[in-house]
């Protein structure tokens, strides 16, 4: 049972049936879709039934449905560790809401899953992500050539950034 997890602004709970249809208009707005090209109604319902193996939740932030966060987890005991993806609609951007979720899932993942190392894997050239998840403590570890491929076709780099569970902020 995944449980709800609240930051100092956010609410992260159990993504629904009743935030599909929300969660689809989110993906398609430009900032978004930029990134994430696979935001569809049976995406977002394989998540939610446990068809994909990563485990989502809402982002709630002033009462309304925000975006998306969600993680996957490695759990060979050799390799324990989780990664971490996440969108916000455009009007929830820029306001700090993106760091606050990804620092109440990180202390979920540290805290209560166990977890010693996370990855966030955003597009090189997204610098706003990227300055989001540094403020939080990842760190970058390097470019993957050719990593991700983009709405159009594009092929693109994407920069891995690790965080210690000792260097959480």
């Amino acid at each position: 049972m995944v449980m709800e997890l609240r930051g100092e602004r956010v609410v992260l709970r159990p993504l629904e049936d009743a935030d599909v249809a929300r969660i689809v208009e989110i993906g398609a707005e430009p900032s978004v879709k930029r990134w994430w090209s696979d935001v569809t109604t049976e995406d977002t319902r394989a998540k939610i039934e446990g068809r994909d193996e990563a485990t989502p939740f809402a982002i709630v932030a002033d009462g309304e449905l925000a975006g998306l966060i969600e993680y996957h987890e490695e759990t060979e005991p050799e390799f324990r560790s989780a990664g971490i993806d996440l969108f916000l609609a455009e009007a929830f951007q820029g306001r700090g809401l993106g760091v606050d979720a990804i620092r109440t899932l990180a202390r979920h993942l540290i805290d209560d899953r166990g977890h010693h190392v996370l990855t966030i894997d955003p597009a090189a050239d997204n610098e706003a992500a990227i300055r989001c998840y540094e403020k939080v403590g990842f760190r970058r570890v390097g470019i993957m050539r050719e990593y991700w491929t983009d709405p159009d076709g594009v092929r693109h780099g994407g920069l891995l950034l690790d965080l210690l569970a000792r260097e959480l902020r």
